[in-house]
């Protein structure tokens, strides 16, 4: 009677304990939806932790925040042209052409990181637009006034690059570096993997080295141990966005670069690694390339952040 009790305790046990991992499971792919999901512009209001309530806090600690595209309300100050690039079966691209005052030396293509928009990198497009670039700064999909609201942190969106890249070859241009940060560092090395697109230089700032890694990255600020639950965000991410997340890997997509590289990381960086980018940098095949690290900066802009070292290395760079 005993053994037939313990027996039935067991199968109560082990029925709870699956019920708690399917609800689990279920919370964690709401997690992994929102993750990569931006309303539209309006529809949700962009709110701080402290500007939150108790129960909204609640609600997306528990089914993942909402977040909408970040609103552009800040313009150049320079004389600029809206372009707009538009393919079948692809999300239209909201971009900013900015032409040198005098004969320009190129042109530079910039990409924002996650979350933000061309609006975000006018600190570095000035400076390109200072040492006489054409700059060309581009709204990834889902991202800024570009269509769309899924975004699969760089991996459909290396066609944004490509994108942009053929549209400003298509304008006679030979001279072509591309820049990106964070989000946009990672898309522009799974373009040149996918694409084989050759710019002349590219600089990246802050690229994380996998998908999983990223996804380490983002929990682990939150003060989360970040195994197990980035394998399983990442696993209902591949399915909700149909694609194998695990195999996205900007530091494997590195090996495919055939041109000068300025890579640049911060030191107080809390989402990328050092060995992360240590990967990135060792895979990359060329002997033209250089590592920078910003002893006083994290992931964020060093241009903004660390102004005059950024500005040295970036124009010793552009000039070699």
């Amino acid at each position: 009677m005993k053994s037939k009790r313990k027996i039935n305790l067991w199968k109560r046990l082990l029925l709870f304990a699956g019920i708690l991992l399917i609800i689990f499971n279920i919370l964690l792919a709401f997690q992994a939806y929102r993750l990569t999901y931006f309303y539209e512009s309006g529809t949700v209001a962009f709110r701080k932790p402290e500007q939150m309530t108790v129960s909204e806090k609640i609600t997306g600690s528990i089914f993942g925040f909402k977040f909408p595209k970040r609103k552009i309300d800040t313009f150049p100050s320079v004389p600029y042209q809206v372009v707009k690039l538009k393919e079948v079966n692809q999300p239209t691209l909201e971009s900013w052409w900015i032409k040198a005052d005098s004969a320009s030396k190129g042109t530079v293509i910039l990409f924002h990181g996650h979350a933000n928009n061309k609006q975000k990198v006018l600190a570095e497009t000035y400076f390109f637009h200072k040492l006489g670039y054409n700059t060309f700064s581009v709204d990834l999909r889902a991202h800024g006034n570009s269509e769309g609201n899924v975004c699969t942190v760089g991996y459909f969106e290396s066609d944004d690059v490509k994108r942009a890249y053929d549209f400003i070859r298509s304008k006679g241009e030979k001279n072509i570096i591309l820049w990106g940060i964070s989000l946009g560092a990672a898309t522009i090395l799974k373009s040149i993997k996918d694409y084989d697109i050759r710019p002349q230089k590219i600089i990246i700032e802050c690229p994380f080295g996998s998908m999983l890694d990223a996804t380490r990255g983002r929990i682990r600020t939150m003060g989360i141990p970040p195994t197990p639950l980035s394998e399983i965000l990442l696993f209902w991410g591949s399915l909700e966005r149909h694609f194998w997340a695990f195999d996205h890997a900007p530091a494997e997509y590195a090996k495919s670069v055939k041109c000068p590289v300025l890579l640049n990381w911060g030191k107080n960086d809390k989402r990328v690694t050092i060995e992360e980018t240590h990967q990135i940098f060792n895979n990359i095949p060329v002997a033209a390339k250089k590592l920078v690290i910003f002893e006083h900066s994290g992931h964020q802009s060093f241009c903004k952040n660390e102004k005059a070292l950024w500005e040295k290395e970036v124009s010793s760079f552009l000039k070699q």
